[in-house]
């Protein structure tokens, strides 16, 4: 562990350093990724022009369910977000120089070509996020102001559970990085919707299946003081990060097998 995490850094290093060299272009790209991902809130915004409440959800409560869920997958692709391109290395055979360098596979894939520009997404949902709590009469406790980074950081790591399992499915089916977005980019804009607007059949999908309620649905719940669609108690919005290290077990575990199982191109 130690290892990887001096590795992912060392090469995160360097990306950050060529990104900085052109820093007009880096910060144009910044501002550019962060506009352009602020636009689903823009939608979001137009569509309350003409509704008051969405599925009994105002703006504001809205704007904490896009916020936070915008941040947690801004993290996550900064940190792993070029896991997706692994399909492409195995099928061309660029994976086998990560194999024989002193450095965990993983890390060497996420940290490839570390797009310091992400972090636009990551300001944008922030500020929304910042936003919409400003504008929200709560009733704040210890327990709500602890869980609100909480949920985010959490979401990152549910979010980056799905990216490896992803990349290690895109062993065995060569390329599915779109599966893989449809998870996660996907799922980040369904969570960006109240709960209340989806099938209950959904949701236990999502809570018990694929636990992507746990990113910001089960936590912004209990932070808005509003009941569970079905019925679970509202201690369950604090079990994020339990969840992010349960979903991370398995999905690590795929990833090893998947990289065992690789054989070589021969070119």
């Amino acid at each position: 562990m130690r290892e990887g995490l001096r590795g992912y850094g060392l090469i995160v290093g360097m990306w950050v350093r060529s990104t900085m060299t052109y820093r007009t272009s880096f910060f144009l790209s910044l501002f550019g990724n962060a506009a352009i991902t602020l636009l689903d809130f823009v939608t979001i915004f137009i569509m309350f022009s003409h509704v008051d409440v969405l599925g009994g959800f105002t703006l504001p409560e809205v704007a904490l369910l896009y916020g936070s869920c915008s941040a947690s997958l801004g993290l996550a692709d900064l940190l792993l977000g070029n896991t997706d391109r692994i399909g492409a290395r195995v099928r061309d055979g660029s994976l086998d120089t990560m194999l024989v360098r002193p450095v965990p596979v993983l890390a060497q894939v996420a940290a490839d070509r570390f797009a310091l520009r992400r972090l636009g997404r990551v300001a944008q949902g922030l500020g929304v996020l910042t936003w919409a709590l400003a504008s929200l009469d709560l009733e704040w406790t210890v327990g709500k102001v602890l869980l609100v980074p909480v949920m985010v950081v959490a979401g990152a790591g549910i979010f980056g559970a799905v990216m490896v399992a992803g990349a290690a499915f895109q062993f065995v089916a060569g390329d599915a990085a779109e599966v893989q977005n449809s998870f996660t980019y996907g799922g980040c804009t369904m969570l960006q919707y109240p709960p209340t607007v989806f099938a209950k059949d959904l949701l236990r999908g999502v809570i018990f299946i694929v636990p992507l309620a746990f990113v910001n649905w089960l936590p912004a719940l209990y932070v808005l003081g509003r009941p569970e669609p079905l019925g679970l108690p509202g201690w369950v919005g604090f079990l994020s990060p339990l969840v992010a290290f349960v979903v991370f077990l398995p999905a690590s575990l795929a990833w090893r097998a998947g990289v065992r199982s690789y054989r070589s191109t021969g070119s």
